[in-house]
């Protein structure tokens, strides 16, 4: 009898890494998650796309509140990985970069046909 005993496998193993894994849902993102949100740690940046956010609400006469995510955690639980990221009733819309006021009026819009009228 051999010591070692190597056999080959019915099924090929599939290996996936962080990088090419498909993506998954947010784990602490509601499935009623409405709003606009800023998920970023309070930086000038989050703060610059939080004032234009507002701009933007503003213009397309949206009365509504914008929330501010800062705990690292819940971040991370909406799958973005570099922020400032701007958030519309529970869809990552935008990541990594401050936008301009005109930029999320085009996001609301195509995220809310109902702002487009306005």
């Amino acid at each position: 009898m051999p010591l070692f005993h190597f056999s080959k496998q019915d099924k090929p193993v599939q290996k996936t890494c962080s990088c090419c894994a498909p993506a998954a849902t947010p784990a602490s993102a509601p499935a009623g998650d409405a709003g606009v949100k800023v998920l970023g740690g309070g930086c000038a940046r989050c703060n610059q796309l939080e004032a234009a956010a507002k701009e933007a609400l503003a213009e397309l006469h949206m009365d509504e509140t914008i929330g501010h995510v800062t705990d690292y955690a819940q971040i991370a639980a909406y799958g973005v990985m570099s922020t400032p990221a701007l958030v519309v009733d529970g869809k990552v819309v935008s990541a990594g970069r401050v936008l301009k006021k005109e930029e999320i009026a085009q996001l609301l819009k195509a995220a809310r046909p109902e702002a487009a009228d306005k």
